[in-house]
Formats: C-alpha cells, sequence, structure tokens
C-alpha cells in the first residue's frame, strides 16, 4: 500500500491545508519525546489518550454549534449532547483504565484505581503537557479552519457528529495498542516507537481527510 493511499494524500494541495500542516507538526513532538525524552510505550499511549478527551471535547462544541438554522436540532441537542458526554466519557475513562492498567503498572502491588488525578499525575511525571498542548491546538485548527471557516457545521447533523469520534478512535487506537503491545515485547526500541507514532500520523490524516470530504459531499440537513 502506497504512503498516499495510506494517509488518504490525493493532492499535493491537501499538505497546504492549514489543518493538515498543525497535524503533522502536533504528531511530529511525540518524536521528540521518544528521542529527546526517552519516552517508552506508555508516555506515547498516554498522549494518545489525553487526545481522546480533546476529540470529545471539540465534538461537543461542534455539536452544540451544528445545523444552526433547523430549529428541530436545537430541541435534540438538550438530550444528545448530555447523552454524548456520558457516553463518549465512560468509553474515554475505560479506555484509560485499559492503558494505564496494561502499560502503566497500574496491576502493581499497592497501585490503586485509576482516577482523575492518576492521570493527570502520570501526565506531569512524563512532562506531557507540551505535546498534549500541541495536540490540542492541531485540533483547534482544524476546528477553526474546517468546521467554522469552511462552514461544515451548516452540512453537520447530531447523529453523523455522535458516531464520528468512534469511527476515526476505534480504529487508530486498536492499531496503536497493538504495536504497543509489540513495542513492550521488543523492550521499547527506540526506530519502532518513531515508527509507531509515523504510523498513527498516518492514521490521523488518512482519518482527518476522509472526514473533511465525508463533509464536502453531505447535502445540508433540511429545515423544518
Amino acid at each position: 500500500m502506497s504512503f498516499a493511499r495510506l494517509t488518504g494524500v490525493e493532492q499535493a494541495s491537501d499538505w497546504l491545508r492549514p489543518s493538515v500542516v498543525a497535524l503533522v507538526l502536533a504528531n511530529l513532538v511525540p518524536v521528540l519525546g521518544v528521542l529527546v525524552l526517552g519516552w517508552e510505550v506508555f508516555p506515547l499511549l498516554l498522549l494518545f489518550w489525553f487526545e481522546n478527551v480533546i476529540i470529545g471535547a471539540l465534538n461537543v462544541l461542534k455539536m452544540l454549534l451544528a445545523s444552526p438554522a433547523n430549529p428541530i436540532s436545537w430541541a435534540a441537542k438538550i438530550f444528545l449532547i448530555p447523552f454524548f458526554c456520558v457516553h463518549y466519557g465512560m468509553f474515554t475513562f475505560v479506555h484509560g483504565i485499559f492503558v494505564m492498567v496494561l502499560f502503566g503498572g497500574g496491576m502493581k502491588r499497592g497501585a490503586g484505581f485509576p482516577n482523575i488525578e492518576t492521570f493527570r499525575h502520570a501526565a506531569q511525571e512524563y512532562h506531557l503537557g507540551w505535546a498534549i498542548l500541541g495536540l490540542a491546538v492541531s485540533h483547534a485548527v482544524s476546528f477553526a479552519t474546517n468546521y467554522l471557516g469552511r462552514a461544515e457545521y451548516r452540512q453537520a447533523s447530531l447523529p453523523m457528529l455522535m458516531q464520528q469520534p468512534y469511527g476515526r478512535i476505534v480504529v487508530l487506537h486498536l492499531t496503536i495498542l497493538g504495536g504497543g503491545f509489540l513495542m513492550m515485547a521488543l523492550h521499547s526500541p527506540t526506530v519502532g516507537l518513531v515508527l509507531l507514532v509515523a504510523l498513527k500520523t498516518a492514521l490521523d490524516l488518512r482519518g482527518h481527510l476522509k472526514e473533511r470530504k465525508k463533509f464536502s459531499t453531505c447535502p445540508p440537513p433540511a429545515v423544518a
């Protein structure tokens, strides 16, 4: 499979999109973490977990702004936004526990059940702050330039937005978790971790551009 097909980048102009540039730059930060700070499997997977939180938070904002001209959608948001917060929040929390227990030593004797403070402390311990900020900026650039700037919010429907984060995250993180187990078995070789980040970046690009294409071909919801 060619790199272009893997990433979904079919035209040179795709690389010039601000959101694509921001995505690639944000994903270079973990490479520096591996090469400079000596990150192994757990900090990488924890960083990608924090990205899930960012995606979920921005999706709530997308749902809030979706189809502003449709009065029915505003009534639906009262139910669907809290439902998404609970459902996606539980999904993300369970995923985080999985990462913490299997990769972060959460099964060691004396380790308490993971909670919000556990994740905050781990991020602080591995100096993930700038990397998390970089990913947050990347997604914020995409939100500003695509969802708002290209008026994707006019085509967005609540059912589509409810499902959108899961489709991207499940495929991405099943691949990354599989690679994480492999890297643990190989004792986290630097080259392998850099390749894992490269794979994650390629899948990110593919999901991002697929998302843009879906919005460009989706007709705006009818106004009642």
